[in-house]
């Protein structure tokens, strides 16, 4: 077997994933051939987690030899784990040298890169993969075979809430994702996985939009609330750091103090800002309302500072209901998530169908092995060794077609936010920056 070799740009926290799924779990069938990065302490620190393969060991490159590392390591793929902002330049860039793309999600952050994206798509003919690992967590998949076996007839509407606790919620107001210019905003950096998954559930695409969004919570009037006056500029010797929930000790956490204390004089990236510093520009209480092409509605709210974290989800339709629930993360206390023993004692997953003129009926809910609730697993296994998995009747594969509808509902909400609400339509929206899909 001829093995595909991927070259990863971008050497951060989601990077590992597909790290250790090409260099270990799929080895037979896939090879890394470079490592890039703009950090060299974090290239070097990925390159040492790589088993050795004889010779100088993985190839690692700055990120300004991007391009050099193209020609010199010939990979058929490239895998893009950088900050959002940057995923058009190096998909684009890789498309025209005549590699594949697989990228992290979300594919781009507006319009713009979207088009410049879609563009050297078509010219290059290469092909583009969003890896949009929710599509394969096995409860997911059952909600789209309910779905698309007709079971509760036609979808009418959908109510769709995702909850961020305070750890999870409250760490993309430390990183480059509390500004909306790097991260599109939750509407865009974490939602597009959500209107993903519903683009996916309901067979269709999001037709005009309306959203309301604010910061209510990670904001300075609330570290004054909190008792937390004179909060210096990030937690690392923070005057207050002692008395803060939101503490987040880099010393002591070794992965992130590899990763990014020991890596700071390299690019003076900072991991842990204050959550509530007045330069955030990202909202964490957003409220979106959608049209679909299909005729479904969909209302939709994500909070940032949930005591809990999980989602719940609602199909409405001709026939009956289908209703999800999944509890991740039970509480949050004193900055961290409650001891628990084993995933089992904190994940918790229901799905219920009630059909017109029955009772309601508990599910028993699909599950798996793995992270993301058995979906990494699933997911790498096509992406690096597609040989040997089954035909997948589901079509969770995602390519830049289903990665622009998937962020299009937040470029869309976050305009409709700052216009005060005024519904968007997308065909304008597409229309007016050039793109067609």
């Amino acid at each position: 077997m001829t093995k595909k070799k991927f070259a990863i740009v971008g050497t951060g926290g989601r990077h590992q994933m597909f790290r250790e799924a090409v260099a270990q779990t799929h080895a037979e069938s896939a090879e890394l051939v470079a490592l890039c990065d703009v950090n060299q302490s974090r290239l070097a620190l990925s390159a040492n987690k790589v088993p050795h393969r004889g010779g100088n060991g993985i190839a690692t490159y700055l990120a300004e030899d991007f391009d050099r590392m193209l020609t010199e390591q010939d990979p058929d793929t490239v895998i893009v784990t950088t900050p959002d902002y940057l995923h058009d330049e190096y998909i684009v860039r890789a498309l025209k040298a005549g590699r594949n793309v697989m990228t992290e999600k979300p594919m781009t952050i507006d319009v713009a890169r979207l088009k410049r994206i879609l563009d050297a798509q078509r010219e290059s003919g290469k092909s583009v993969t969003v890896t949009f690992n929710y599509r394969y967590s096995p409860a997911r998949t059952q909600l789209k075979e309910i779905l698309m076996n007709g079971v509760i007839g036609e979808i009418t509407a959908i109510d769709f809430r995702w909850y961020l606790d305070r750890v999870h919620g409250a760490d993309y107001f430390r990183r480059w994702h509390r500004y909306k210019d790097k991260s599109g905003g939750l509407l865009v950096h974490k939602s597009t996985h959500h209107f993903d998954l519903l683009n996916w559930w309901a067979g269709s695409t999001p037709k005009s939009i309306s959203a309301t969004g604010k910061r209510d919570f990670y904001t300075p009037e609330m570290a004054i609330k909190l008792g937390l006056e004179g909060h210096g500029p990030r937690c690392h010797a923070c005057p207050v750091a002692h008395k803060c929930d939101f503490y987040m000790d880099l010393e002591t956490d070794e992965p992130l103090k590899e990763l990014y204390l020991d890596a700071e004089n390299d690019d003076g990236y900072w991991r842990d800002k204050c959550v509530f510093a007045d330069d955030i520009t990202i909202e964490d209480t957003m409220q979106v309302q959608a049209q679909y092409a299909s005729g479904v509605s969909l209302n939709y709210t994500l909070v940032a500072y949930s005591p809990w974290e999980g989602l719940e989800v609602k199909f409405h339709g001709t026939k009956g209901e289908l209703t999800h629930k999944h509890i991740e993360v039970h509480g949050v206390f004193a900055g961290g998530h409650r001891e628990r023993g084993g995933d089992e004692a904190v994940e918790a997953m229901s799905t219920e169908l009630h059909l017109a003129g029955g009772l309601p009926q508990k599910l028993d809910v699909w599950t798996g092995k793995g992270s993301h609730g058995g979906a990494d697993p699933i997911m790498l296994g096509y992406l690096f060794d597609p040989q040997n998995m089954e035909a997948d009747k589901y079509g969770r594969a995602s390519d830049q077609v289903a990665g622009a509808w998937s962020i299009l509902t937040g470029i869309a909400a976050n305009q409709s936010i700052a216009r005060n609400g005024e519904r968007i339509f997308v065909d304008a929206m597409l229309a007016e920056a050039g793109i067609t899909l």
